[in-house]
């Protein structure tokens, strides 16, 4: 158990990162015509506007709120709030948009399901990576009861140190989550999986979003007239 322990959280973590980015750089450099999201708007826009506008709001702010909670450094905002009030803060909006994430999973699911037309395009990429998404929406949410035992903010720092000890390539990661309840455990493997399939599925029109905000900073063309 010691073993899988460490090559879960010491070891996988490194894996899904491997293949998350050098698979988006393979993917994107070899098979840019797949690069897309396979928007199904055009069979049946009813449901699609609420479903996805749902997902998207809560999934990114999710997203923001992991990648800001877990790297940023105690230190970093000690001057504003304690441990304790970080891991309340994180329950209550990360419930809110959790919430809202998995009502505008399930509508999509729904209509992924529910629609013939929809269903006949749908491949087995897209099924499973809605199901793994709504799964781990459930499980991240199933987390903040777990969360409101420990409202000294010690479950958050154990997730942070793991967290940023695996991003700075130091050792003994896996311990500081070792004792933690299954379900949190489960929750990260899940996160970790989903990096892992990221590159494979019509997730990747995720960079393009980043690529977006590049473009919106570009500098002016200049345009010159002839003459």
């Amino acid at each position: 158990m010691e073993f899988l322990h460490q090559l879960l959280f010491g070891i996988y973590p490194y894996v899904a990162l491997t293949v998350f980015f050098a698979g988006s750089l393979l993917r994107f450099d070899r098979e840019q015509y797949t690069w897309k999201s396979d928007s199904s708007q055009l069979l049946r826009a009813r449901t699609l506007r609420w479903g996805s506008n749902l997902f998207h709001i809560g999934v990114l702010f999710i997203f923001v709120g992991h990648l800001i909670g877990l790297l940023a450094p105690h230190a970093s905002y000690a001057w504003l709030m304690n441990a304790g009030a970080k891991q309340l803060l994180a329950m209550v909006s990360g419930g809110i948009a959790g919430v809202l994430g998995i009502v505008g999973l399930t509508l999509l699911i729904h209509r992924r399901i529910a629609d013939p037309r929809i269903w006949s395009n749908t491949r087995g990429w897209d099924i499973t990576i809605l199901v793994i998404l709504w799964l781990q929406l459930a499980l991240g949410l199933a987390t903040i009861p777990l969360s409101g035992q420990h409202l000294d903010g010690s479950m958050m720092l154990k997730f942070t140190e793991w967290a940023q000890r695996i991003v700075t390539f130091r050792g003994g990661a896996a311990a500081f989550v070792a004792g933690v309840h299954w379900i949190y455990k489960v929750h990260l493997f899940f996160g970790m999986t989903l990096f892992v399939l990221f590159p494979f599925s019509r997730l990747v029109h995720v960079w393009s979003g980043f690529a977006v905000l590049g473009y919106l900073t570009r500098a002016y063309q200049i345009v010159r007239t002839r003459g």
